[in-house]
């Protein structure tokens, strides 16, 4: 069934020239337990709901919990899946337990095809348009084009701005989280974490033409059993034509850099930039896309930046999901 799965997204998808290498394979399992908030009125959380796709198989999912009710809805703009779940007022407990299996495979990055068929940017719309933090016009579009000087085509473009990105941008490990992508922000500061460096990324290739979105997932562990609670990750992705998407992870070309103390013409650097252009490791789960996210049900705040950690609102109120242990949840990776 696997295997027909895979075959099914490749065809869709035209990943004619990727190669799968190796496969992770393990359980998350995410506890929530809100029991120590006080409630006038009720509690409700949502958490992003895994799915398979090309690269990774999800299953033997598992929900339990003491919740009024649950269920899984999908956001009515991206389609991402969402596990939903509500509480009472009058609830003194209020525990959730989300488990799934996990297996992703690798992606080894092949040579991508330089000829490009005929497409339409009407139906890409999505991913050509600007979001709260992610302008595509003013000096967006101007540094857009600056960098793509002289570059024809889809291809040529992604390449010369994830060069910029990987040269330009740098990974600030005081960044809370995985950083908000402020867009503008980075344009005179580019330094920070994935996100911030993928939006920058993503920005550019739109102001430039290139259909482009984030990925946000969280990261598995490498050792038999680990707590993943802040591995969350996020990455990139342009769509080429005649292909399909190809993801492009600038962001982990600088997390490498800074954690090996490499420059940026080293040789490890160079396999790192090579290995990220259209490479991705097995060690990470996809688990939403799209900015500014409405949530389904609606939350009662404000859209959602991102929506790739869990999320909960108290009497209406959202709780601080970079902080888990006031939010009081934990992320689990067993290997198995």
């Amino acid at each position: 069934m696997k295997n027909l799965i895979c075959l099914l997204c490749l065809l869709c998808l035209t990943f004619a020239a990727t190669a799968w290498g190796e496969t992770r394979t393990g359980t998350v399992t995410i506890d929530v337990d809100l029991s120590s908030h006080s409630a006038m009125k009720d509690v409700k959380l949502w958490l992003p709901y895994p799915v398979t796709n090309a690269e990774q198989t999800i299953a033997a999912i598992k929900v339990s919990g003491d919740f009024a009710e649950s269920g899984v809805y999908t956001d009515r703009v991206n389609g991402t899946p969402i596990l939903y779940a509500r509480w009472d007022a009058a609830s003194k407990s209020r525990k959730l337990v989300f488990s799934f299996r996990a297996e992703r495979t690798e992606l080894t990055p092949k040579d991508l095809p330089k000829k490009e068929t005929a497409w339409d940017p009407a139906d890409y719309r999505p991913y050509l348009a600007a979001t709260a933090l992610g302008p595509v016009d003013g000096e967006v579009r101007a540094l857009a084009d600056k960098i793509t000087a002289g570059k024809t085509g889809v291809l040529e473009k992604a390449a010369a701005i994830y060069d910029w990105a990987c040269e330009n941008t740098w990974r600030d490990p005081n960044t809370r989280g995985c950083g908000k992508g402020d867009v503008c922000q980075l344009l005179r500061k580019p330094g920070g974490k994935c996100t911030d460096i993928s939006s920058l990324f993503i920005a550019l290739c739109r102001a430039a033409g290139v259909p482009a979105r984030e990925i946000f997932g969280i990261r598995l562990g490498k050792k038999a059993e680990e707590d993943i609670t802040t591995w969350q990750h996020c990455w990139a992705e342009f769509y080429l034509p005649g292909y399909g998407w190809v993801p492009a992870d600038p962001a982990d070309v600088r997390k490498a850099m800074l954690v090996e103390d490499l420059k940026i013409d080293s040789p490890k650097t160079k396999e790192y930039r090579r290995y990220f252009w259209g490479g991705m490791d097995a060690y990470r789960i996809s688990l939403a896309v799209g900015r500014d996210v409405v949530l389904n049900p609606p939350q009662a705040g404000p859209p959602l930046n991102t929506f790739g950690y869990p999320y909960a609102e108290i009497d209406g109120r959202p709780l601080d999901f970079y902080d888990p242990k006031t939010f009081t949840y934990r992320i689990t990776f067993r290997d198995n």
